[in-house]
């Protein structure tokens, strides 16, 4: 059997389905990534925090490839797109142009019973608390701003007010200068930011779904008023290769034409990507048409010209904007949603993640761990497979079969077994090869086995 072409499932195999055909819970992540190391709840030791997550040693693996892949196919693989990395905290004259201060609020309703607070358009019953149950407790809905404000400096006073950011646009749009002026990039082009934002949220919900500490990847593509709508429809097509790249099943993504009247105020069109998740459909991450609002804000406020200049002489003009947004926590939610299986068939429960987004790549057992020999050849096959590949993993305890369901849970594409065979005879120097999603074996040569992996 030819292990290449494994790294993504074969839908051809194995039937892949969305989180709701599949019947997988929200408890049934919670429970798979709490156990085997992917997300834990944030300051558990001492009670927690509520909206704040924190991620161990797989989920920051997980996450991190999840990035890096974005990274890679909006950043580094195109040729007109720039990076950065602003600061979270900014002047605070940003967000009072931008609209933040006044305008970035959440309806907040309080139950006069038991003094709970709940986003006013998110309740199922507007009548009725879902903490106490009490009936017609709830007064005036009231704006909440969601932003968290901080001081800079030893002075707390009007002047030294900043916040964290809610969002890393404003970042990009007060980069958009600077980058003209070092790179002088010809129009259209993007700037691509990756970094932490935050959100007072005043009711953070289902898992990682929505919290108040969390990560986006944003990018602004700067274009020729004319020429947005090319643009928009070029990033309709990206999105959907990167939910393609993901591992989201086909059906699983809906596209919504967000009507005018639900649209953000700077917004001229926008769609936004939802995904069936175990909590229902939700959004996934927006595409939104911004016209020049952001960088006419800065202009205004700041009295510095946005301007664009072409270098072919023609006349100067603020560029107008096309936003894709994502945000990490949910295109991780939405990954591991993809790829939980309980494979009935055979008892177990399985992560069949794309091979760039698994955690751990290949795990390397010697089939018993009491024998120098066996050990010692079982730790070179393993230096020599983590020194090309990197995320590679020693396991020494337990039987194979418990082993194997381990690696099943974390989503490591293949398990790598040495035994004795590996050692003598017609066998020398040949281990087990076994695949996460079918649990099919293949004994091969070691040094085909580097070839097999890297080659898929």
């Amino acid at each position: 059997m030819d292990f290449r072409g494994w790294h993504v499932y074969d839908v051809g195999m194995i039937e892949q389905k969305t989180g709701a055909e599949n019947g997988v819970k929200l408890e049934d992540i919670v429970s798979l990534c709490k156990r085997r190391g992917f997300i834990f709840p944030g300051s558990d030791v001492y009670g927690g925090l509520a909206g704040t997550w924190d991620y161990g040693p797989y989920g920051v693996a997980l996450k991190r490839n999840v990035m890096n892949l974005w990274w890679k196919m909006f950043v580094t693989e195109r040729d007109d797109m720039y990076g950065v990395d602003a600061a979270i905290l900014m002047n605070q004259k940003v967000w009072q142009a931008s609209g933040h201060v006044d305008t970035f609020t959440d309806p907040l309703v309080e139950c006069s019973n038991c003094h709970g607070r709940f986003r006013a358009d998110k309740l199922e019953k507007a009548d009725t608390c879902p903490n106490c149950g009490q009936k017609n407790t709830f007064g005036e809905a009231r704006a909440f701003n969601m932003m968290f404000k901080t001081n800079v400096g030893p002075v707390d006073d009007e002047a030294s007010i900043s916040y964290l950011r809610p969002e890393t646009a404003q970042g990009i749009f007060t980069n958009f200068k600077n980058v003209v002026d070092t790179i002088y990039p010809d129009v259209p082009f993007g700037i691509g930011q990756q970094g932490k934002a935050f959100r007072n949220e005043i009711s953070p919900r289902d898992f990682v779904f929505r919290s108040r500490e969390f990560e986006q990847m944003e990018i602004e593509y700067f274009v020729h008023p004319d020429a947005w709508e090319v643009s928009f429809d070029h990033w309709v097509e990206q999105c959907k290769k990167w939910f393609t790249a993901l591992g989201l099943p086909e059906g699983s993504v809906h596209e919504l034409e967000v009507a005018e009247a639900d649209r953000a105020h700077y917004s001229k069109r926008t769609i936004d990507f939802e995904f069936d998740y175990p909590i229902g459909r939700e959004e996934l991450m927006g595409l939104a048409y911004r016209t020049d609002f952001d960088l006419m804000n800065i202009q205004n406020a700041s009295k510095k010209s946005m301007e664009y200049r072409p270098k072919d002489g023609g006349a100067a003009y603020v560029p107008h904007v096309i936003e894709p947004s994502f945000g990490v926590e949910r295109a991780v939610m939405a990954v591991l949603c993809s790829a939980y299986w309980h494979d009935t068939e055979n008892d177990r429960v399985v992560l069949r993640l794309p091979y760039e987004l698994a955690p751990v790549k290949v795990a390397v057992c010697p089939l018993a761990r009491n024998n120098p020999e066996l050990v010692a050849k079982a730790r070179e096959i393993y230096a020599m497979l983590k020194k090309e590949l990197g995320d590679v993993l020693w396991i020494d305890s337990g039987n194979i079969g418990k082993n194997y369901r381990k690696m099943d849970e974390i989503g490591v594409p293949y398990c790598v077994t040495v035994d004795f065979d590996t050692l003598e005879g017609d066998t020398k120097d040949t281990v087990t090869v076994r695949s996460r999603d079918t649990t099919e074996q293949e004994r091969v040569t070691t040094t085909d086995l580097f070839t097999l992996i890297h080659e898929a």
